[in-house]
C-alpha cells in the first residue's frame, strides 16, 4: 500500500514538471502494463482494478498538492539537484522496459519506431522554450468547454510514455494557469473561503472530467497498440526514455533554471548524488 502511494506519488510529480513524462514514470515504476490494464477493465475487473488504482491515485493526489504548493520552490532554490533527481528516475526506469526486447532480433521498424519518438520528445522540449500567451480562466461557458478539451489533451499526453503532459500545456498557454488554480484552491479551501472554493471548482471541475475521459480514452488505444505490436511499442518508449533527459535539460534551461544554476564542485557533487538517489529509487519501486 504504502510503496504503491510512493509510486503515485513520483507519477503525480513527474506530471506537473514539464518535460518529465508521467507515463515515463508508469514505465520506470514497473506498473505502465497493469496500470492501463486496470483502466482499461476498470468496470469488468471492479474491485481489483480499484484495489491497484486507489493507491496511486491517493499518491498522485498528494503529489498534485505537494508540487503545486512546494515544487516551484525546489527549482528555484536548487534546480540543478532536482532536475537530476528525475532524469535518474527517468534512467533508472529503463532496465525495466529493456527486458522486454532483450534476446528479441532488432528490425528497422524497431530502429525507425525508436528515432521518430527520440524526435517527437526532443522536438517538443525545444519547442517549449517558446511558450504562447497564458490562458485566460475566467469563468464562462466558453472556458468550460475549452478547459474540458485541455483536459482531455493534456491526460492524453500524460499516459503515453515519454510525452510529457505538462509541457503540451506549456506550449498551449494553460501550464502556469492551471498551476495558480490549483494552488489558489488549495489555500481557499484550507482558509474556508467559499468564493475562492467556488471559483476554483469552477475552473477546475470541467478540466478534471476532461482529464478522466482522456485517460480512459487513451489507455484503450495504448492496449490495443500493446497487444497487436508490442515490439515496436517498446522500441518507442526507449526512444522517449532516452530523449527525456535531453528534455528536461531543454525544459530547465528554456525557463531560466538550469542557466542561473551556479556550478561550483558542492551543486554538482549534490547534483550526481540527488541523480543515483533517483537511478535507485526508481530501480527500487521498479522492483
Amino acid at each position: 500500500m504504502i510503496k504503491s502511494i510512493l509510486k503515485g506519488m513520483v507519477i503525480g510529480i513527474a506530471n506537473i514538471i514539464p518535460g518529465v513524462s508521467g507515463g515515463t514514470m508508469m514505465v520506470a515504476m514497473g506498473i505502465y502494463d497493469k496500470l492501463i490494464h486496470c483502466i482499461t477493465h476498470l468496470f469488468k475487473e471492479f474491485k481489483e482494478s480499484v484495489k491497484f488504482l486507489f493507491p496511486i491515485i491517493i499518491g498522485m493526489g498528494i503529489a498534485i498538492i505537494i508540487s503545486a504548493l512546494g515544487l516551484e520552490y525546489l527549482f528555484d532554490t536548487i534546480p540543478l539537484q532536482t532536475n537530476l533527481l528525475f532524469i535518474g528516475l527517468i534512467i533508472g526506469g529503463f532496465p525495466a522496459i529493456w527486458k522486454n526486447v532483450k534476446g528479441n532480433k532488432v528490425k528497422v521498424g524497431h530502429i525507425i519506431a525508436f528515432v521518430a519518438f527520440f524526435a517527437l520528445v526532443v522536438g517538443m522540449a525545444l519547442l517549449g522554450n517558446a511558450e504562447g500567451k497564458e490562458a485566460d480562466l475566467s469563468f464562462s461557458l466558453v472556458n468550460i468547454l475549452i478547459m474540458f478539451l485541455v483536459g482531455i489533451i493534456a491526460s492524453a499526453t500524460m499516459v503515453i510514455p515519454g510525452v510529457s503532459g505538462s509541457m503540451v500545456l506549456l506550449l498551449l498557454g494553460y501550464y502556469k494557469p492551471v498551476i495558480s488554480a490549483i494552488s489558489d484552491f488549495i489555500h481557499a479551501a484550507l482558509g474556508f473561503d467559499m468564493p475562492g472554493i467556488l471559483n476554483g471548482i469552477g475552473i477546475l471541475a470541467p478540466f478534471g472530467v476532461g482529464v478522466i475521459v482522456g485517460i480512459f480514452a487513451i489507455a484503450k488505444l495504448m492496449e490495443i497498440i500493446f497487444e497487436k505490436c508490442p515490439l515496436y511499442a517498446y522500441w518507442a518508449i526507449i526512444g522517449l526514455i532516452a530523449a527525456s533527459p535531453i528534455a528536461i535539460i531543454a525544459a530547465g534551461i528554456g525557463e531560466g533554471d538550469l542557466t542561473m544554476a551556479v556550478l561550483n564542485p558542492v551543486n554538482i557533487i549534490t547534483a550526481l548524488i540527488a541523480a543515483v538517489i533517483g537511478f535507485f529509487v526508481a530501480m527500487k519501486l521498479g522492483e
